[in-house]
């Protein structure tokens, strides 16, 4: 299918069944695509959650300037107009021990260095390093993707503070104090799950992260943390939070989407929710059958215990070829971008224009029908062409709200180091 094409994906049913569409309306919807077309191009598209597999970002035949079976690659972002990615430093919850805390660092540092390798030495000339927001203004307008990083779960700092100012010169931008599990730093939304909590929010350790990270200016992630750590860390931090991977409990009850209280009080402190294309947190669906639910476990087992950012090119290709028969056994219907559009119009109508942006979790579980991959994000400018948003409001929407907030947290950070000196 070529690009155009997918462009055109609400005509769906006319080419299926072989119908020609009515004049007006071929004019009205080429129209729309050519407005859409034309925002989409004018703003810049931020994306600010995309796994990686550091082994992606080794010269080779095979590495993250070519077109690689990942979501997110540099052809894909080039193809589908995705300016700029915060590119994920993730390492999952283990033992909170010397030894846990050692290998979780090594595994951090690596994928740091991966990041930094694309921008340096891999392809200087196609994509730049973005420390601030300016630098993602300038980088995109010199027609160079931009990389961002960004730090999910804080388990590989240890006890030791100093690693969040390490980490940030490192090229961190935000930091999540848990994922899923309980960390030192701070209960997870998976703690819903049974029930059972480690902080009743966050630790004294985890309260003590906050005051650190305002000071060197990490925006504070709220996306994996409990809504009590959350609503904790909302109330300590002295600069705007974000979720960066995230959308609305209301529309889908999901634990890793926020509910209305955790949603006033970003909008209060002037952070910014990040909406989510994630399938299973978009939209609830019924339970799987047993006979499904086993087909899904006997195809996970190609997947490694550190999930997907950890798979070699081979697991990655099993998994995939399973779950395709698995789907074509057991057919499951993919949330669509017109209902992940619809979490975007509640945050919209519940905490204001000013405080959602968008992401996709490509390469770590994310992605739905019609926005699967950055090579389709223009459909996402699509759907809101498609509902009446004005190219200011999905400016905002795109990069705006998230560059705000990135400035205002730099800003607090450096009143907060002079105050010190």
């Amino acid at each position: 299918m070529t690009r155009s094409a997918r462009c055109l994906l609400p005509l769906w049913l006319f080419s299926i069944v072989g119908l020609a569409l009515p004049a007006a309306a071929q004019s009205t919807d080429a129209a729309l695509v050519a407005k859409a077309r034309a925002i989409h191009e004018r703003v810049i598209t931020l994306d600010t959650h995309v796994d990686i597999d550091p082994r992606n970002f080794v010269a080779g035949p095979r590495d993250y300037t070519t077109a690689l079976d990942t979501q997110v690659n540099l052809p894909k972002m080039r193809e589908g107009g995705l300016d700029a990615a915060f590119f994920i430093v993730y390492v999952g919850q283990g033992p909170m021990t010397k030894e846990g805390y050692d290998k979780a660092y090594a595994q951090a540092v690596a994928k740091f260095d991966a990041i930094h390798r694309l921008a340096a030495k891999l392809a200087p000339t196609r994509i730049g390093l973005a420390l601030t927001a300016d630098d993602v203004r300038t980088i995109a307008a010199s027609g160079r993707k931009v990389a961002l990083i960004g730090v999910e779960n804080a388990y590989p700092i240890g006890t030791d503070l100093s690693r969040i100012k390490e980490f940030h010169d490192r090229g961190g931008r935000y930091l999540s104090l848990a994922h899923n599990g309980h960390s030192q730093f701070a209960d997870s939304n998976t703690g819903e799950r049974d029930g059972k909590w480690l902080h009743n929010g966050l630790s004294p350790l985890g309260r003590q992260a906050i005051a650190e990270m305002n000071r060197v200016g990490f925006m504070i992630d709220l996306s994996h943390p409990s809504k009590q750590a959350n609503l904790q860390a909302i109330a300590l931090s002295k600069a705007p939070v974000i979720a960066s991977h995230s959308s609305a409990r209301a529309v889908a009850n999901h634990s890793r989407n926020l509910d209305d209280e955790e949603l006033m009080a970003i909008k209060e402190n002037g952070g910014v929710v990040q909406t989510v294309a994630f399938d299973g947190y978009v939209k609830i669906k019924p339970p799987d059958s047993p006979a499904r639910a086993a087909a899904v476990a006997e195809a996970r087992k190609a997947m490694p215990a550190g999930g997907p950012g950890e798979m070699t090119d081979a697991q990655r290709a099993e998994f995939r070829a399973k779950m395709a028969e698995v789907n074509r056994k057991f057919p499951s219907p993919k949330a669509t971008v017109a209902d992940f559009v619809n979490h975007i119009d509640y945050l919209v109508k519940k905490i204001g224009i000013d405080h959602v942006g968008i992401s996709s979790d490509f390469d770590g579980g994310g992605g739905v029908d019609g926005w699967n991959g950055a090579d389709e994000t223009f459909n996402v400018t699509l759907e809101l062409v498609r509902r009446g948003y004005t190219e200011a409001q999905i400016g905002k929407l795109w990069s705006g709200n998230l560059l705000r907030v990135m400035d205002e947290v730099q800003q607090v950070a450096a009143k907060l180091q002079a105050a010190t000196k």
